[in-house]
Parts: C-alpha cells; sequence; structure tokens
C-alpha cells in the first residue's frame, strides 16, 4: 500500500465527514484511512465506520498519530488534522511530488474554508513564511497535510508523546535534522478557521505568545500553562489554528543556535589569551570577578576588555532613522566593533559613511497626494515580502553566527527583532517611533482610530526589547521608567555647527514628491520658496527645486524664515535646534507625523493642518515672531546623555547576557 492517512480524533462529529468526503472523493484510490479516535462521545466512531476507516484507541495528538502509524501498511504516512478538506486530486498531486523531489518530510500549503478576506490574507502570509524559511530552518505548524516516509517516522520514534503542545513543529524539526524537507507546492489543504471564529483573533494571540516566546528560546510550553486542553465538554478539539499561523513564524533552536563552543573562543579571543588560560588554572585562592564561573581571574578580565561587538539594524523608510543612526555609530565605533544592517535610503546613506555595512529588505509607505495609500502599501509589502525576509534576515543570520554580536541595536528595523528572538541576543530600541506606546501622548481627538492602528503596527514590529530608548522633542510622561528613557533629538553636528540667519525665503521639504497639490498652493503665494524632495533642480517662477545636496540644504535651511515641511521627525527636531518656526502638514494616514505636528503646534513652534491652506499659511508668515519667541525657550542640548545611556544599556545587558549563558 503506498499511503496511509492518519487522523487523530476527539467529538468531531461536525467536522470529521466534510473530510472523510474529500478523501473518498480522491481518484488516487491506494490509501487506507486510519482514525486514532480518544474516547469520543459524539457520532465520531459511527462516522468513521461508514466510510470504513480503521479505528484504533488514539490519545493525545501525538500518541494517537504514533498509534496510527504503528499500524500503519502505507509506505507513506499522510497526517491529518480531524477539520480539514483535500482540495481536488489532492492525494495525486502531493504524492508525485513527494516522490518526484526526492522529500523525506514535507507539509503542504493552506487555504482556508472560509470566504473571510482576513482569513486569506493570514493564511497567505503563512504560507509564504513556509516557503521562505524552507531552506533556513525546516519547520511547520499543524498537521496541515504532515507527509513522510514511515522507515523514517519510526526511525525518529514517531511524536514525543511527552508533549501535550507544539508536538507537531518538534516532529518536523528532528526529522529534517538529517532529512530532505519541503513545502509542497502542488496542492493546497482546506483548513477550518472555527477556533479563530469562536474565541477571536485578539484572545488566541494574546493566549499563545507565550507559546511562541518559549520556543524562539528553545523551551517547549506545557498545554495547561496556555489553557489549551485536547477535549471540550460538547466541542471538537485539535490544534489551534492561530496557534498553527504563528508557528509558522517560530524559529527552532536546533537550526538557528550559535555554537557554544566557538561563541566561546571568538570571546575568549586570541591565542595567547587561550594560553594565559591554560597557565592561570594555578589561580584558585583568587576570587572570582564573576561568581559562578571556572574561568581564572585574568581570563575573566580578558572577557571584560574584550570589544563587544554590536549588530546595529536601521529602517530604511525615510532619512531621519539612518541620519540619527549615523551620529550614534560614528560614536560607538571609537570603543565597540559594529556591523550595520540597512535599507533602501539608510543603506546608501550609511555605505559611504561606514565599513561593514550591509543591506537588507525592508517595507516603504506608499504616498499619494500626501496620503498613506493603506492598500497599495500592503500589496507592495506582500508582493517584496519573499525576498525581503529571505534575504534580509539570511544576511542577518549569517553575520551573527560568523560573528556572535554581544547585542543587537534597532532602530525600528524588523528582521533584527527576529533575529534577536531567535538566537537569545540582547536588543535595544532607540528610536522615537516608540513615544507613541511607551509614552502618555497627546492627540487630536478626531486621530484615536489612527493613533490605535499605528499602535497596533509598532507593537508588532519590535518584542520586549531590554530598554527602550525614545528621543523627543516633546516629553509626556512615560508609562514605565524602568523599561522607556526620554533623551532630547540626536542632532548631527553639522547642524550643531551651523550659524543662522534670515533670509527673504521659505525652507520647504516634502519626504515624497506625492503633493502636487502643496505646489499649486505655493505658486499662489508672493513669497520665494527653495524646495526638496521632488528630486528636481529648476526654478519654476517664485519656486527654486533642488536636487539632494547635504551641504547645500544646510546653507538652505538655516538662512530662512520658517520651513514647511509634512512632520518627519529628525527634520522637526532639527528645524526646532536651529530656531525655524514650522509649518508641518503631515502625510495623511501617518500617525507619527500627526504626532509630531501636533505637538509643533502645541509647544508653540509653529502650526500643523491636515491639508496646505493658503490663507492659514499667511497667517503663518504673519506671526514668525510669536513662533520665534518660543522656539527661543527651547535649551538647545548636545548628545552626550543619550550617547552615554546607550552605552551603559550595552555594556549591562551585554554583561547579563553572559552571565546568563554562562559563556566564559
Amino acid at each position: 500500500m503506498k499511503v496511509s492517512i492518519i487522523i487523530p480524533t476527539y467529538n468531531e462529529e461536525e467536522y470529521l465527514p466534510t473530510l472523510l468526503k474529500s478523501i473518498k472523493s480522491q481518484k488516487f484510490d491506494d490509501y487506507e484511512v486510519i482514525i486514532a479516535d480518544a474516547n469520543s462521545t459524539d457520532r465520531t466512531i459511527k462516522i468513521a465506520k461508514k466510510y470504513n476507516c480503521k479505528i484504533i484507541k488514539g490519545g493525545m495528538p501525538g500518541i494517537g498519530r504514533n498509534k496510527g502509524a504503528e499500524i500503519a501498511k502505507g509506505e507513506i504516512l499522510l497526517f491529518l488534522d480531524s477539520d480539514l478538506k483535500l482540495s481536488n486530486n489532492y492525494l495525486k498531486k502531493v504524492v508525485d511530488e513527494f516522490e518526484s523531489k526526492n522529500v523525506d518530510i514535507g507539509i503542504t500549503l493552506m487555504n482556508p474554508l472560509s470566504k473571510s478576506k482576513r482569513d486569506k490574507i493570514l493564511h497567505d502570509i503563512a504560507n509564504t513564511f513556509m516557503i521562505i524559511f524552507e531552506k533556513i530552518k525546516p519547520h511547520g505548524a499543524g498537521c496541515y497535510g504532515i507527509i513522510t516516509k514511515k522507515e523514517i517516522h519510526d526511525k525518529h520514534n514517531g511524536f514525543d508523546k511527552n508533549l501535550s503542545f507544539g508536538e507537531d513543529t518538534d516532529y518536523i524539526e528532528r526529522i529534517a535534522k538529517n532529512h530532505n524537507f519541503k513545502v509542497l507546492r502542488s496542492s493546497k489543504i482546506g483548513v477550518s478557521t472555527r477556533r479563530l471564529e469562536k474565541e477571536g483573533l485578539k484572545k488566541l494571540l494574546k493566549q499563545y505568545s507565550k507559546s511562541t516566546f518559549n520556543d524562539l528560546r528553545g523551551i517547549r510550553t506545557h498545554a495547561d500553562e496556555l489553557e489549551y486542553f485536547f477535549g471540550h465538554e460538547g466541542d471538537p478539539i485539535e490544534e489551534n489554528e492561530i496557534i498553527k499561523k504563528i508557528e509558522i513564524l517560530k524559529s527552532q533552536k536546533a537550526i538557528l543556535s550559535i555554537d557554544e563552543k566557538n561563541n566561546a573562543q571568538l570571546i575568549m579571543g586570541t591565542k595567547e589569551n587561550k594560553k594565559e588560560n591554560k597557565e592561570s588554572k594555578k589561580e584558585t585562592k583568587t576570587k572570582p570577578i564573576f561568581p559562578g564561573n571556572n574561568l581564572p581571574v585574568k581570563s575573566q578580565k580578558a572577557i571584560i576588555s574584550d570589544k563587544k561587538r554590536i549588530f546595529y539594524a536601521v529602517c530604511g523608510e525615510g532619512m531621519g532613522h539612518a541620519i540619527r543612526s549615523a551620529v550614534i555609530i560614528e560614536h560607538l565605533l571609537k570603543k565597540y566593533n559594529i556591523w550595520i544592517f540597512a535599507s533602501d535610503r539608510a543603506y546608501k546613506y550609511l555605505k559611504v559613511k561606514f565599513d561593514n555595512v550591509f543591506e537588507i529588505g525592508g517595507f516603504n509607505t506608499v504616498y499619494e497626494n500626501n496620503k498613506v495609500k493603506n492598500t497599495k502599501t500592503f500589496l507592495n509589502a506582500v508582493k517584496v515580502a519573499p525576498n525581503n525576509l529571505k534575504e534580509g534576515y539570511e544576511t542577518l543570520y549569517k553575520k551573527a553566527k560568523k560573528y556572535h554580536p554581544n547585542i543587537i541595536i534597532t532602530d525600528f528595523e524588523n528582521y533584527s527583532n527576529i533575529l534577536s528572538k531567535i538566537l537569545n541576543i540582547p536588543l535595544l530600541s532607540v528610536d522615537n517611533i516608540h513615544m507613541i506606546t511607551k509614552t502618555m501622548i497627546d492627540y487630536p481627538p478626531e486621530a484615536q482610530r489612527e493613533m490605535l492602528k499605528a499602535k497596533g503596527v509598532i507593537k508588532s514590529y519590535l518584542i520586549k526589547p531590554k530598554k527602550y530608548i525614545l528621543t523627543s522633542f516633546f516629553h509626556p510622561k512615560v508609562k514605565n521608567p524602568e523599561k522607556a528613557v526620554i533623551y532630547p533629538p540626536v542632532i548631527r553636528e553639522k547642524i550643531r555647527s551651523l550659524e543662522t540667519s534670515v533670509k527673504d525665503y521659505i525652507f520647504v521639504y516634502q519626504t515624497s514628491p506625492s503633493n502636487e497639490k502643496l505646489i499649486k498652493s505655493l505658486k499662489k503665494l508672493n513669497r520665494k520658496f527653495i524646495i526638496y524632495g521632488y528630486n528636481q533642480d529648476k526654478f519654476d517662477g517664485n519656486l527654486r527645486f533642488r536636487k539632494f545636496n547635504e551641504d547645500k540644504i544646510y546653507d538652505d535651511m538655516k538662512d530662512s524664515k520658517a520651513v514647511i515641511a509634512n512632520g518627519g521627525f529628525t527634520f522637526i527636531s532639527e528645524a526646532i535646534y536651529l530656531k525655524k518656526p514650522i509649518y508641518s502638514i503631515p502625510a495623511k494616514g501617518n500617525f507619527e507625523q500627526l504626532l509630531n505636528g501636533y505637538y509643533v503646534e502645541k509647544l508653540g513652534y509653529g502650526i500643523m493642518t491636515r491639508d496646505f491652506d493658503i490663507k492659514t499659511a499667511e497667517n503663518f508668515f504673519n506671526n514668525l515672531d510669536q513662533y520665534k519667541k518660543e522656539l527661543s525657550k527651547v535649551k538647545n542640548h548636545d548628545n552626550s546623555k543619550l550617547l552615554k545611556e546607550i552605552e551603559d544599556s550595552i555594556e549591562k545587558y551585554a554583561y547579563e547576557h553572559l552571565m546568563d549563558k554562562n559563556e566564559f
């Protein structure tokens, strides 16, 4: 016999008929169906008999699958959950691909048994991640068509019966270490979304976030910790669909762990250090620097003096992240070894300033007429995600395996966050974006929906760094002072050294050239404007367009009467430093820009409007002296306190990490 289909069940009278009917309708017929039932109290057994299934006593899912495999006659084992539905000709397509590609263990792609667009998007994303990580770290979650050879199943002793949760992920992980794993593309399997519909997305994500985090650290989570039970009174049981989607993103420590021995050697450094370590074993009476380890004192001192290795990852959206990071990196390089990872404009900017700069993928917001286009942004993200994730993550992971960073610093860059969790490396967040989530901000009441959406995105980008080091020109109350701290914005030395004056023009800076309405309005004003952001170099009446030039833009900004900009944090911060009144026109849909513009107006540094208005603009120009008066009260700071905070955090968390891992 070619295939044995094994299905664990408990009270599945509602869903099992759909699966068995879809199996029976297959053109491929060289199979048997084994039902491993955990004492169902409904019609599950009766239904299984109706479809001529073999019925055996099961238990928890892993136990049931193993018992089914014990009596299986097929060369190939196909493990299915009971609420699935096979697509047309699924068995033939999957078996043909499995054999023709010389696969030892595989998993099939998913398609939700739901008409919801949300469910379709979730499953498409899950499928994409499975394919992206196929060769990086074989994995899978849920028995959505796990297929393997019986001899390999037996060799690896099947599913771990001691695991009450995540046994399917563990199963794939163990077998894929030494065998060929593949995500089979030839056919998709229909997946029920019943738990998602019943429990709700928010509850399930919260309930199983602990499991995800533990798996990233290589720790298995017991079902009781998650309030997950194989069995509900009068309700069908099975692995939770949302859990399975989350586990798609999980990382297996066995595949991605750092070689501890090599890491220890790297930390110890030179041959001389190793020789010193060997010779100093005789120093047994000296009090150790780091209690609880067995290395001699001289070797411990060598570790302390070793130059720490930092991965610094930078978001490529706009230029603010790159400008801030360049100032910080330049300072840190005096003391540490640093590898830099960035996307898009940030990569190009940092590449000419530093060595060891590597390009990774990133996501960019799509703007039209100064408005965020959510649908186009999402579609663009989906389009570039496979390459971005594969190349970006691979770059970070390979460099991490080679250089073993002591700490990762991220300026709102996502892949470094994933790497941190997978390799259990301390993560520091240095940005202004987390002001939205970590402080008690004020904002326009009508912007609450935008605020909630922004918070959701921000929280998904970074997960529990050791500390949030925030930069801001406004200072709301911090929610948790032990985890977050605010410092003044990072200002480039070039800006700090400028001597300002006031000439008869307004400086205009746009992060996107999409705001054509602004240009039309400016032409109607009897004032001169110097404009950056449209990638043009020309005169057009009262408008002077310039292409970006780092030296020229400084001169134009320092001598302007005032500035007109979106709501970009770095530009606004530098305008405040130079005491230039600000007219902020945040891009619609960009809450971070809206927040910056809101505080510009609240603090009296200028005004903020959703659209550029000629009458409002004239009022702004007529009140420049009042804005300058408020700006004159702002005390300019250097970057020293922020840089010290970053250094202290590096030392603290790198040391704690070494102590936790006992790497010395």
